[in-house]
């Protein structure tokens, strides 16, 4: 049995395959487990939390987990023990969640394309039809993470604190969420997961789209990120490769991802709002 995860800072969804390539039990959901933010005990105390898991630790033969937090060696390592604890006849395999993106984007296993990532967090890479390369490497949501949930979350905040929103706007984010300073800062500052809550706020822009001032926030976080991420890949791009997006950010931002596609002359190409689909069928294709 093969188990294939999209992991993720906010959730995890993990599928499970068997030999013919065919769904062998019904999707698991967990809470997140970036190992960037995440330490080793609130890892293990995750997954320990899934019953579903846990049935199936002694089935699993290989683990392919694609997440968020595991672009760099240490991080990366410590959540792969932590997984060959939990599943030990498996043989484990992690890697950053730009390449579950690729794998779930692209239309052959060889195209070349820029690949981007916009959920909790974003990214971007450019995939030659072989390998990945990175020309920027991500310092994560204080630093970066431009059009991503994190990054619009924070924005409508601090718009609400500035007094910026419209009126209109204002109070419906009143309604939707709780924006008292104390409970605000407590969830940035003493909770694990602060960039997952501020991406909880983000669903709201997608509730709003209709008002001008909600558009012009979409719009101002894309070209931030095609400004500092996508076009760090220029010269690829003036090939004619298209530019992928996955996540639900994006996906829920296709018009404005095009609009400011035109600003900027790069080609957009496929929008995947669950990367664990594409990856189901990739390894299914690969076993």
């Amino acid at each position: 049995m093969i188990l294939i995860t999209d992991g993720g800072s906010t959730k995890c969804d993990w599928i499970a395959i068997n030999s013919n390539g065919e769904k062998a039990a019904d999707k698991i959901r967990t809470k997140g487990l970036n190992p960037a933010i995440l330490d080793e005990k609130k890892l293990r105390k995750t997954i320990k939390k899934s019953d579903e898991l846990l049935a199936l630790s002694h089935q699993v033969t290989n683990v392919y987990f694609y997440g968020a937090g595991c672009g760099t060696e240490k991080p990366r390592l410590m959540l792969q023990s932590v997984l060959e604890d939990y599943f030990p006849k498996a043989l484990v395999e992690v890697r950053e969640d730009t390449y579950a993106a690729v794998r779930a984007c692209i239309n052959t296993n060889d195209e070349a394309a820029v690949v981007c990532i916009l959920g909790t967090g974003s990214n971007c890479s450019y995939f030659d039809g072989n390998e990945l390369h990175q020309r920027v490497y991500s310092l994560g949501y204080t630093l970066m993470d431009d059009a991503s949930g994190n990054y619009f979350g924070k924005q409508l905040i601090r718009d609400y604190y500035f007094d910026k929103m419209p009126e209109t706007i204002r109070l419906a984010f009143e309604h939707k969420h709780n924006l008292d300073a104390d409970y605000i800062k407590y969830n940035l500052y003493k909770q694990a997961n602060p960039s997952a809550y501020l991406a909880d706020h983000a669903e709201f822009m997608f509730l709003n789209k209709d008002s001008d001032y909600i558009k012009d926030i979409i719009k101002k976080g894309i070209r931030l990120f095609s400004e500092n991420m996508i076009m760090q890949f220029k010269e690829e791009l003036e090939t004619g490769i298209p530019v992928h997006f996955a996540g639900s950010i994006a996906y829920f931002s296709q018009d404005e991802i095009k609009e400011v596609a035109e600003e900027f002359g790069y080609k957009v190409g496929n929008f995947v709002r669950r990367p664990i689909d594409g990856l189901v069928g990739y390894h299914a294709n690969n076993i």
